[in-house]
């Protein structure tokens, strides 16, 4: 019996820490709103480190890799 106690103040204390940064302990983002925060990111990335001749290099070997 003691040990429910433990585990709802540790669950409140949990919830309480989500509620202070404003983001939600639980639930799925739709895949097309991932990939839109995603996209400004990647391609930030793809200017800094080199352009597309990395990224399409990459590519490339990750395809052959799942061609065998």
């Amino acid at each position: 019996m003691a040990d429910a106690a433990t585990r709802t103040m540790i669950r409140t204390q949990g919830r309480k820490a989500y509620a202070a940064f404003g983001a939600r302990p639980s639930g799925r983002r739709h895949p097309l709103v991932a990939t839109a925060m995603v996209l400004p990111l990647a391609a930030l990335l793809v200017v800094v480190f080199g352009g597309w001749d990395a990224v399409v290099t990459q590519a490339s070997s990750v395809g052959v890799m799942l061609g065998r």
